[in-house]
């Protein structure tokens, strides 16, 4: 019998202590704290990301009007270059010949020239002393004639053996820098309808250009006028800058992907860009500085009824809170009807959203406007100030306490309180 009560006692006992230690961590388990922010100003933009490839400004084509084997070439792959410089020689052998060929021929013409001038003289004296018939008259002038036209026919292509000839030196049209080389000594070339391409010369590889590549749900965001920064795999950690100067209409289209050609341009004062390098690239489409800044966790964080226990939630009220609102702190932003003194992009819609301020401990619902939204931070148009304590999200204490292994371990997945680690 004692031994029954004593066993009794001892159940007794241990569901007492049961219950206490569930009391006790479950109370500890519903403690939350909030995260909260102040808002703050700093830049923010939206942007466009392409890729692309760099290209110079002005690039030139060198090739050559007149076919033949290549004698000499004087420059090479990076060679500076200045314009009117000898880039190479065709073999003038045959021309030089065509051109002496040509010369004694406009010899003998104007020989006959002379021959048939004075013979025409001759007529004309003999033709007014009625010496000779209209039609012996008439006879010398026309070779005379002809004799002078003559003269004119070969000298017109004399002149063409001479120009053939000069074009057998490939001269540089521009000053610039030798980025390729595509013919070598003794490689014979022939000009038809499509001319051939002896050099490629860059003008100036200090001014470099961006053919960027935006798709077609992107591009009606970018302007001309727009900055746009860019990275290249050669400098990883530089960053260059550059302005958006042209956006091509016609549309590239591969594998159904349509995108368009934009142009940017960029200073290379250092010549680390390289032509034919690809570049990964932002272009900001819209740009605020100095603005009123807040997370956008707090946009999406919305308080759950496990709050109601620690802290006073006022209710949310359709049509409230559409005024100016300091927080019940009596103090103002820097512009005294609550709004923003941040430049507004004239093409953005304002929207209207629901943020959550803590005050004591109590929950407080505020009306806001905003602006640009990075996914990061958003734009604060009106509604709250800096002095303002936003929520933007809960801690559970019981989960800040527990294990050790589980807060590193990197893939365990973390409690986001009141939905505040949602995306809008």
């Amino acid at each position: 019998m004692k031994k029954s009560k004593l066993i009794i006692i001892i159940i007794i006992g241990v569901l007492l202590i049961g219950c206490i230690g569930y009391f006790i961590f479950h109370k500890d388990g519903d403690k939350v704290e909030l995260i909260t922010e102040k808002p703050h100003y700093g830049d923010i933009a939206t942007s466009v990301t392409a890729t692309g490839k760099i290209q110079p400004v002005d690039t030139v084509a060198v090739g050559t009007q007149v076919s033949g084997t290549i004698q000499k070439v004087f420059v090479d792959f990076n060679s500076v270059v200045k314009k009117g410089q000898l880039l190479a020689q065709i073999d003038q052998s045959l021309f030089i010949a065509q051109v002496q060929q040509i010369t004694a021929n406009l010899q003998l013409a104007k020989n006959n020239l002379s021959y048939q001038q004075s013979n025409f003289n001759r007529q004309s004296e003999l033709y007014n002393a009625g010496g000779i018939s209209r039609a012996d008259f008439e006879t010398a002038r026309n070779q005379y004639a002809v004799a002078k036209d003559n003269v004119n026919s070969v000298g017109a292509q004399l002149r063409s053996v001479q120009k053939s000839l000069s074009y057998t030196n490939i001269f540089s049209p521009i000053d610039g820098t030798v980025l390729s080389r595509k013919v070598s000594e003794g490689q014979t070339v022939a000009s038809s309808l499509n001319t051939p391409t002896l050099f490629s010369i860059a003008k100036d590889l200090t001014k470099m250009q961006v053919q960027a590549s935006v798709d077609e749900a992107d591009v009606g965001n970018v302007k001309i006028g727009e900055n746009a920064t860019f990275t290249v795999d050669a400098f990883p950690d530089d960053v260059f800058k550059g302005t958006v100067i042209e956006v091509r209409l016609q549309p590239m289209i591969s594998s159904n992907v349509v995108t368009y050609t934009t142009i940017i341009n960029a200073s290379n004062n250092d010549l680390k860009l390289k032509p034919g390098m690809t570049a990964n690239i932002v272009i900001y489409t819209n740009e605020v500085k100095n603005a009123l800044l807040i997370s956008a966790k707090a946009i999406a964080f919305q308080p759950d009824s496990t709050l109601g226990k620690q802290f006073k939630i006022r209710k949310l009220y359709l049509g409230e809170h559409k005024g100016n609102h300091n927080g019940g702190n009596g103090k103002q932003s820097k512009n005294e009807s609550g709004q923003s003194n941040a430049k507004v992009p004239d093409n953005l819609d304002h929207k209207k959203a629901i943020v959550w301020k803590r005050v004591g401990d109590s929950i407080i619902p505020k009306h806001i406007k905003i602006g640009l939204d990075d996914d990061i931070n958003v734009q604060i148009i009106k509604g709250i100030t800096e002095q303002d304590e936003i929520i933007t999200g809960v801690n559970s204490l019981k989960q800040a306490k527990g294990s050790k292994g589980a807060d590193s371990s990197p893939f365990m997945p973390k409690r986001g309180g009141g939905g505040g680690g949602g995306k809008r």
